[in-house]
């Protein structure tokens, strides 16, 4: 007797639908695109017009007479030539990646060192973890406000602090300074994103066995040894993504600049972002400045598509597992 032969699931005859209407599965298809259309109309309309518009003015020479008389030559790559030959552009380039590198090693750092503590329960735990939230949610000018009344040199809460304590020499005015002014700007976004790192690395703690430290305790393993061979190992995945996260947004940081210093003094503190900026608004070369706005976005969009990968690659490995 032969064995019968099943047929696979969605591999048989199609079923003709009597009076010629559309089949379920292709009329809920279609429904599903409708439902998308609102998305991709907003996406379209606040995302895709002004990247293309902003690609289109940088291969033009608009300028402000230009733009009122409607005469924007094309011009090739020369805007992205004259950003590039700019020493200026380079400037804000390396300032922008000490301001980066600083603030992420910082806001990680301190962020673990908290998630550390708080996965811990103690009295008081979640209010503690509450108000370390409010710096995160409070607007970066609101908190960029502050840390320039904070570090002022007149009226500043922190050198009355040093004064008070009888280290009055100690006293600066930490942005007014050229050699400290980028330090203050990098503490008050360190301020601002730590709590943001504290929150995914908790969580991230919070899914490591508790049986695995009982473990290592009972094989002789101190704390040192069992936080640099089981916490690191495990967190190795959440911290990048955090790193990742905290990149893209630190990167083009930009009202936390310009509240506290506007750039000054003498360009210290002139971070990618508010070279764009002063390019646009104050000297009015619309060309330039979208060439550099696009030169901005490259490393954003390099560290994205790295991300997107690596959470591709992360998945299949989950999957095959």
């Amino acid at each position: 007797m032969r064995p019968s032969r099943r047929t696979p699931p969605g591999k048989g005859p199609r079923r003709r639908v009597p009076g010629g209407r559309t089949p379920l599965s292709a009329r809920r298809r279609r429904q599903g695109y409708l439902f998308c259309l609102p998305g991709l109309a907003f996406l379209a309309l606040f995302l895709a017009y002004p990247l293309f518009y902003n690609a289109w003015t940088s291969v033009h020479d608009v300028n402000l007479s230009g733009l009122l008389g409607g005469d924007e030559p094309f011009n090739g790559l020369a805007n992205h030539r004259a950003v590039l030959s700019d020493p200026e552009f380079w400037h804000s380039v390396r300032l922008s990646v000490v301001f980066t590198l600083g603030s992420l090693f910082f806001q990680f750092t301190i962020g673990f060192a908290l998630a550390l503590l708080f996965v811990r329960p103690f009295p008081l735990n979640g209010l503690l973890r509450s108000l370390l939230l409010v710096a995160w949610l409070l607007p970066p000018v609101v908190s960029g406000t502050l840390f320039r009344w904070l570090l002022d040199a007149d009226s500043g809460a922190y050198d009355a602090l040093l004064r008070s304590a009888g280290l009055g020499s100690l006293s600066h005015d930490w942005l007014t300074d050229p050699h400290t002014s980028l330090g203050g700007v990098v503490f008050a976004n360190v301020w601002v994103g730590m709590p943001f790192n504290m929150l995914l690395l908790l969580v991230g703690l919070h899914t490591i066995d508790p049986e695995l430290y009982e473990a290592a305790a009972i094989d002789g393993a101190n704390a040192w040894q069992r936080f640099r061979r089981i916490t690191l190992p495990l967190m190795r995945p959440v911290s990048v993504t955090v790193l990742l996260l905290g990149l893209i947004y630190t990167f083009k940081v930009f009202d936390i600049v310009f509240v506290m210093t506007g750039g000054g003094p003498i360009d210290a503190t002139r971070v990618l972002s508010l070279y764009v900026y002063e390019v646009f608004f104050t000297f009015f070369r619309f060309g330039q400045g979208a060439a550099a706005g696009l030169l901005l976005l490259v490393v954003p969009l390099l560290v994205g598509v790295f991300y997107v990968r690596r959470l591709r690659r992360e998945q299949a490995e989950e999957g095959a597992t």
